[in-house]
């Protein structure tokens, strides 16, 4: 694992090192979820007798960019849902997210328009209701994503941009926090972001 490890942090580090640019981008959108069943309270119940509804994101990116097409960036999001028990709202659900990813743009630094593809690993923190991600609540579940999106310069410091990435999570377990034990909890969850955000360019 570490011979893995060494060369992808070596390579982080140096294009960081070396980066032409920067960005630090604001970013609001929809987190829309499929496969968001995440077990039932009985073995012969369904796994959507627990579940996970659509919310909205707010998050930020900082990213480094190298002279040709590719960058680098870090972010980090919170994501608000709502956990429902055979289709009744238990209460309000957080998710936090943070992550890496690698950025493959289709025009250089510095152009106007800077269409992009995008893949990396995350993070997401599943906060269930009445608990608290400060007191060290909630499961933590490690995935990967993969999407694509532009940036435009409106001008030499100002940008905006526009995402749509697809996130792969296992599915969190929640049995602490609710205090009950939970079945057919197993699988991976989908979840869309569509978002939108502003930024500046360095």
């Amino acid at each position: 694992m570490n011979k893995l490890l060494l060369p992808l942090l070596f390579s982080t580090l140096s294009t960081a090192a070396w980066a032409q640019s920067g960005d630090l981008f604001v970013s609001v959108g929809q987190s829309l979820l499929s496969s968001k069943g995440i077990g039932s309270t009985s073995a012969t119940g369904s796994t959507n007798d627990l579940e996970l509804d659509n919310g909205f994101r707010f998050g930020f990116r900082f990213g480094f960019n190298s002279e040709g097409r590719t960058g680098q960036e870090f972010g980090y999001a919170y994501n608000r849902s709502q956990l429902n028990f055979q289709g009744a709202s238990v209460g309000g659900m957080a998710i936090h997210q943070g992550g890496y990813n690698y950025l493959l743009y289709a025009t250089k630094d510095g152009a106007r328009f800077r269409p992009f593809a995008t893949g990396g690993v995350h993070f997401s923190n599943f906060v269930a209701p009445g608990s608290s991600a400060s007191s060290g609540g909630g499961s933590t579940k490690f995935g990967f994503n993969y999407g694509g999106g532009v940036k435009v310069a409106v001008n030499s410091k100002w940008s905006v941009r526009f995402d749509i990435r697809q996130y792969a999570t296992p599915k969190p377990n929640l049995e602490n926090s609710l205090g009950v034990r939970l079945f057919l909890r197993d699988g991976w969850m989908r979840q869309l972001e569509v978002s939108g955000g502003f930024g500046i360019h360095f």
